[in-house]
């Protein structure tokens, strides 16, 4: 039986990737990820190439099922220039991270988009706005909760190609909603955050709504969205020690810039030190504040300092390659 492949990759806009993808139609195929073959593009129309020179390769590094369409699987790609090397807009393949030893879990935040009025789900027309946010979180009943259809159908999809989401809820935004997944291992976190997108954005297609990563898609008193990176190594787990902790919060301390860098375009605009946010521009850490930087659960306190941290500084439309890959190389430089 024919299977098709659905070759997804980020292309070389900056400052934010888009995804993009085509099929192919293979004979034979055994779902196995090392056997899809390499296959080619027309980087010229993605920023990635010049149109004297324009082919890049399309490297399969993730695999899981299509749940739209019959014998098919979704494949996540890594982008190499036609010699075999990795190309400027690969971040994954920088991530200096090759076991399961880290641990991830991202916290995807997004906001349905009304393509008719270019206004959030739940925001009827331009200069109408909803009550103030407050009875939106996690709420019940359709004066409050919009969109529920399309994220179920998101969460199904999820489940059915065994992408390993963890939860779902409404937001404190009306329209805006959340997911979580969780990973072993930095670049298999990204895997499946970028297939999770890619199925968000599928189901999206089917009732003409976008899914809008903006950190701060509302000006005004309205929370933004962000991707909270919960992380932990082997380390942080077992040690039981405080000064573990304290010495890789001080080190995120050492690398604001660093951070800042890899986490989101237009991210100034959501950390300002209000709605549940640090100032982009201040660093902090503290137990259960989730108007630091860095939070650090209390179930990591009550488990006898043995668990993770929450850097919620990330913005909803950051690459998590490159926020898992940042967080990798400051725990290691932590002198713990």
């Amino acid at each position: 039986m024919k299977a098709k492949l659905e070759y997804i990759w980020l292309d070389g806009y900056k400052p934010t990737q888009k995804m993009r993808s085509k099929t192919l139609v293979v004979a034979d195929f055994d779902g196995k990820v090392e056997n899809c073959p390499i296959w080619n593009f027309d980087g010229s129309s993605t920023e990635q190439a010049s149109g004297s020179d324009s082919d890049c390769l399309l490297k399969p590094v993730f695999i899981v099922k299509d749940p739209h369409r019959k014998n098919g699987y979704l494949i996540m790609t890594e982008v190499m220039n036609a010699d075999g090397t990795p190309h400027e807009s690969n971040a994954r393949a920088t991530i200096d991270d090759d076991d399961d030893d880290f641990w991830f879990g991202f916290e995807q935040e997004y906001v349905l988009w009304d393509l008719d009025h270019h206004t959030p789900m739940g925001f009827p027309a331009p200069g109408y706005f909803p009550p103030p946010q407050g009875p939106f979180y996690c709420s019940v009943g359709a004066e409050f909760v919009v969109g529920r259809q399309l994220v179920e159908e998101h969460l199904d999809a999820c489940i059915e190609a065994d992408i390993n989401i963890e939860g779902i809820n409404a937001e404190v935004m009306k329209g805006q909603w959340e997911y979580q997944i969780f990973a072993k291992g930095a670049k298999e976190a990204g895997d499946q955050v970028w297939v999770a997108r890619y199925l968000a954005e599928r189901v999206g297609e089917k009732y003409g709504v976008r899914v809008n990563l903006d950190p701060k898609p509302v000006n005004g008193d309205w929370n933004g969205s962000g991707m909270h990176a919960n992380f932990s190594n082997g380390l942080m787990r077992t040690s039981g020690k405080e000064k573990v902790f304290i010495e890789i919060c001080e080190e995120f301390g050492r690398n604001i810039p660093e951070h800042i860098a890899v986490y989101g375009a237009d991210n100034d605009k959501r950390l300002t030190g209000q709605h549940e946010t640090q100032s982009i521009d201040k660093f902090s850490y503290g137990i259960s504040d989730r108007g630091a930087s860095i939070r650090i659960p209390v179930s990591t306190i009550d488990a006898g300092w043995k668990g993770r941290l929450e850097d919620r500084r990330p913005a909803s439309n950051a690459d998590p390659y490159k926020v898992a890959g940042r967080i990798v190389k400051t725990v290691k430089a932590a002198k713990v």
